[in-house]
């Protein structure tokens, strides 16, 4: 029996215009997420890595439709979410929700803990206002803070502890799926791994599914079962957390993998160390995204597209390196 995906993502696409002249007329355009495939499936949570800029937090954004994307499906549940009606998008969000980076912009500095907390479950219908209170408490207590603390504001609080309450609002619906946009790169080191474990905790709990979006590796490592590496808009590698961390495919991300520091300082590894700048995402290159950095190129590389295909059971990449390989399975569509 094939189990079905919670969430699939087909061809999505993200393009900014560029303005320009008197007129403003456009001039271009940004293609900051650039023919995304993948699948998510209940239960699990899939992490996705790459440098600043390559679009894994506009692709996160697209999912929830927090910012329109250009072209694409998305489907959560078999119904595309890229289609439906803003009343129908609005009750679908209380089964997705996200986490956002930034725990000092992302809480209204006007509103007290227990309404930024209450307002989900008020636009939702769920409860009456006592319901609401209790739910409020009983959340906050949940993810590591006092019921006393629904009366405070944000400012109030250290940073650990508004990453805390953006995780009970997203929480608080009782969602299925929650995208999390790097939800400890802002914190402290030591904050890191109590909110970390506090998400893996949440996530056994409640049955929760995770989109994991962060750019620190050994992050993404401790806390996924499966890895997507994006590069300038484009998904370049996919495949459990194990197979990518033993045997990368994707020149890309042996890259990023041999920059992962060692605890053991007696372990030597090779460091690849890429040449040139990231491409601009609005004037990509020809062919493959990576051509112009990649150490491994080939002529074939600077023309032809690769295509995103299964190299190895369940591993995928978009790499021509292995175009002698037959492919395990189907590619995804």
């Amino acid at each position: 029996m094939t189990v079905k995906p919670l969430l699939e993502v087909k061809h999505l696409k993200k393009y900014f215009p560029i303005k320009g002249g008197v007129f403003g007329r456009p001039v271009g355009e940004v293609k900051a997420v650039n023919d995304v495939s993948f699948e998510v499936y209940e239960g699990e949570v899939l992490g996705i890595v790459g440098e600043s800029g390559c679009g894994k937090s506009t692709t996160g954004k697209a999912l929830l439709r927090l910012t329109e994307p250009s072209d694409g499906e998305v489907l959560f549940e078999g119904r595309d979410v890229t289609k439906m009606s803003s009343e129908e998008m609005r009750k679908m969000r209380r089964d997705m929700q996200m986490i956002f980076q930034d725990p000092y912009a992302s809480l209204n500095p006007r509103h007290n803990v227990g309404k930024i907390l209450g307002e989900p479950l008020l636009v939702h219908g769920i409860g009456d206002k006592k319901d609401r209170a209790e739910k409020v408490k009983e959340i906050l207590e949940i993810v590591g803070l006092s019921g006393d603390h629904a009366s405070r504001y944000p400012h109030q609080f250290s940073g650990g502890q508004r990453q805390r309450i953006g995780i009970a609002r997203a929480l608080i619906v009782r969602p299925k799926l929650i995208v999390c946009d790097e939800p400890v790169s802002a914190l402290d080191v030591s904050v890191q791994s109590q909110i970390l474990n506090l998400m893996e905790d949440l996530q056994e709990e409640f049955k929760l599914t995770y989109i994991f979006i962060a750019h620190d590796l050994s992050v993404v490592k401790h806390i996924s079962h499966r890895i997507g590496v994006m590069y300038l808009g484009k998904m370049v590698e996919l495949s459990s957390k194990d197979n990518l961390y033993r045997e990368p495919l994707h020149p890309y991300t042996q890259s990023l993998m041999s920059a992962v520091p060692e605890p053991d300082p007696d372990l030597k590894k090779e460091r690849i160390i890429l040449e040139g700048d990231v491409p601009s995402p609005s004037n990509p290159p020809s062919g493959c995204p990576f051509h112009t950095r990649c150490p491994k190129v080939m002529d074939m590389c600077k023309t032809d597209v690769p295509e995103f295909r299964e190299i190895r059971d369940s591993h995928f990449a978009a790499c021509h390196l292995y175009n002698e390989e037959e492919p395990a399975g189907q590619q995804i569509k």
